[in-house]
């Protein structure tokens, strides 16, 4: 072998030893310090992509007596507030409807008098121009209007239920494009003529649902 082969290969053994010695002396090496480091990140919020809404013009209204017609019946007649619906998302979910409703409380007085909830009746419109794509729910009785003979349940039961519909879209993606909606009722409170005199207030609530075909 020449000099300059054994010198090359004396060199790497020495190096071997030097590295597997390195390996060694932080195998047995204690930990002499240590410190932390915080690692900060701020994330923005994504645009918005939208969503299916609703919102109430006014948070009251103010029911006023009128006729009814019926000398053992006192009628008591209001608008309820513009509800609008808004749908901006960007894409809606095939095979979907939404609809709202309106479920009434009982009307009470501070005194403790009450007008149950079926007293309340509504006939809702539509105020956005349609061809289908989103329609009206239908008049909704009280409990002091006539029933329907033909009808094996209560036709006129008022609107405490919370099954009463204010408006639907039978097909989301086809009213979508339109992006907004607004609906609102005219309400009717009818009472005995001897209803016990007062100020009574109720809470009625509007629920906008979306569900799947």
């Amino acid at each position: 072998m020449n000099k300059r082969a054994l010198i090359a290969r004396t060199t790497a053994g020495a190096l071997g030893g030097l590295l597997l010695l390195g390996a060694a002396g932080a195998a047995i090496a204690d930990e002499m310090d240590n410190d932390n480091v915080d690692v900060n990140v701020t994330i923005e919020a994504l645009p918005p992509v939208g969503a299916l809404t609703l919102s109430v013009d006014q948070a009251s209204t103010t029911l006023t007596e009128g006729d009814s017609g019926d000398a053992d019946i006192r009628q008591f007649d209001g608008v309820l507030p513009t509800v609008t619906v808004t749908d901006d998302r960007e894409e809606v979910p095939a095979n979907t409807y939404w609809y709202v409703t309106g479920k009434t409380s009982d009307f009470a007085t501070a005194g403790g008098a009450k007008i149950t909830a079926g007293h309340l009746g509504w006939t809702p419109h539509l105020l956005t121009d349609a061809n289908g794509e989103v329609t009206e729910g239908g008049p909704v009785g009280t409990v002091l209007d006539p029933q329907d003979p033909n009808s094996q349940a209560p036709s006129n039961t008022g609107i405490g239920t919370g099954e009463d519909l204010l408006a639907i879209a039978w097909d989301a993606t086809t009213a979508h494009p339109q992006g907004e909606w607004k609906a609102n009722a005219d309400l009717t409170l009818k009472t005995p003529k001897d209803v016990t005199p007062g100020t009574y207030s109720a809470k009625l609530t509007l629920s906008l649902w979306e569900d799947q075909i």
